[in-house]
């Protein structure tokens, strides 16, 4: 299985396993995720794990989701790339992805893609 490029899933509809759900205590750190947080199932990304994922605009804890990928937060500093999963239909501007994860990639250098 090779790696996982985003240009494969920006603009598609994708199926996300949640396993940091909204309202879920981060393992290691001091916090509590605001937003479901999981992967992609049989992917490898650049960190050798799945594929990551934020899925916003669902307010409630989900063990599995289907949701277009509306972005891709790419972090310059390590190879470890999160896609930004949205319901169909549901748009969100750079900036507004920004505030609603801000919680987690405030602490990584990072740009937001959400065009190939």
């Amino acid at each position: 299985m090779g790696k996982a490029n985003y240009k494969d899933f920006l603009n598609k509809k994708v199926k996300i396993v949640m396993d940091r759900s909204m309202g879920s205590k981060h393992p290691k750190l001091d916090f509590i995720y605001p937003i479901n947080y999981g992967y992609v199932p049989n992917t490898i990304s650049g960190d050798g794990e799945e594929l990551d994922a934020y899925v916003i605009g669902v307010f409630e804890p989900l063990e599995e989701y289907e949701g277009k990928c509306i972005a891709v937060i790419h972090r310059l500093n390590e190879d470890d790339d999160k896609l930004v999963i949205a319901p169909e239909g549901k748009n969100y501007t750079k900036e507004q992805i920004e505030a609603l994860l801000e919680f987690q990639e405030r602490f990584f250098e990072h740009i937001i893609i959400d065009k190939i």
